[in-house]
């Protein structure tokens, strides 16, 4: 149960971001929920072979390097999903950082952790 509430709740915040960033674009709900399913698989599986892969490079950038990869992930998804759009990649990278911070802090509030 836990999961199809993050799962909503992550649909929801990508509802959210075209009012924060015009360069994004989504259609509705049904959209939003295909998008966060893809998303979410993508940073499940591809995400981590995309950080060994460039560890050498991540290591150098202290980091930062990881917020490049998150907004390739986004626009990949833009580039597949019918509905949802980015304007470029350099909008996708600050759309992941947004996105990621919306569903944090929205996350946080609904679904406290439980320790």
């Amino acid at each position: 149960m836990r999961m199809l509430l993050g799962w909503v709740i992550n649909a929801l915040c990508l509802l959210a971001l075209p009012y924060v960033l015009q360069a994004v674009q989504i259609t509705d709900f049904v959209t939003a929920l295909v998008v966060a399913l893809v998303l979410g698989l993508l940073n499940t599986v591809i995400r981590p072979v995309l950080l060994v892969l460039t560890l050498p490079i991540n290591l150098l950038t202290l980091g930062l390097f990881t917020f490049v990869i998150n907004g390739l992930l986004f626009w990949l998804v833009a580039r597949f999903v019918d509905g949802f759009s980015v304007t470029s990649f350099g909008w996708a990278i600050v759309a992941a950082i947004v996105y990621s911070l919306i569903s944090w802090a929205v996350s946080a509030l609904v679904m406290p952790r439980k320790d």
